[in-house]
């Protein structure tokens, strides 16, 4: 994996799952063109087949379905601690350690939670490969687990969870 090609995949990632606002929209066509110069085939075809799935919807019915799926449901929101909702005192020591993350990293959060999967891909993508794959690995049995789920709801977003834990993987088999 290339020297940018982690940063430009998170960062393509991260923006993908962030809430699809007007500023969004206008930026979809310049994410097209990211990942279609993607170098890795597979990621490549992942992050267009949810571009297409996006487009195909249409802005309305998308950001619809994205507030339904993404901000309502809770087997499929995008914060990671909130899986473990079941245990209270875990989901707070699991807030804490993204939290952490953060500002051992130089960065806090103003506007989001530190488990905020885009607020997560994007500390990933500003950091050195090394740090990145310490932030993925944290995170890594989180996306595993809301990967599942979005495969049982039969996502399109499941192939950029896919993209993520390849690359994370790769950054850990790299600096390893």
């Amino acid at each position: 994996m290339g020297a940018q090609e982690y940063k430009e995949t998170l960062s393509l990632a991260a923006y993908l799952f962030d809430y699809p606002d007007a500023k969004w929209w206008e930026s979809l066509k310049e994410a097209r063109l990211a990942a279609e110069k993607a170098p890795a085939h597979q990621i490549r075809e992942e992050l267009l087949a949810v571009i297409d799935y996006i487009q195909e919807m249409g802005q309305k019915e998308y950001e619809e379905w994205y507030v339904r799926v993404f901000e309502f449901s809770a087997n499929t929101n995008l914060y990671l601690t909130m899986h473990n909702r079941t245990d209270f005192g875990r989901q707070s020591k699991d807030m804490l350690e993204f939290k952490r993350l953060f500002l051992e990293n130089g960065f806090d959060t103003n506007k989001e939670l530190p488990d905020y999967l885009p607020a997560v891909l994007e500390l990933s993508a500003a950091l050195s490969r090394e740090r990145a794959r310490d932030v993925l690995a944290v995170a890594a049995p989180k996306l595993e687990l809301l990967r599942s789920r979005f495969a049982e709801a039969k996502l399109a977003h499941t192939f950029l969870l896919d993209v993520i834990l390849t690359t994370a993987e790769e950054l850990e088999s790299e600096t390893a």
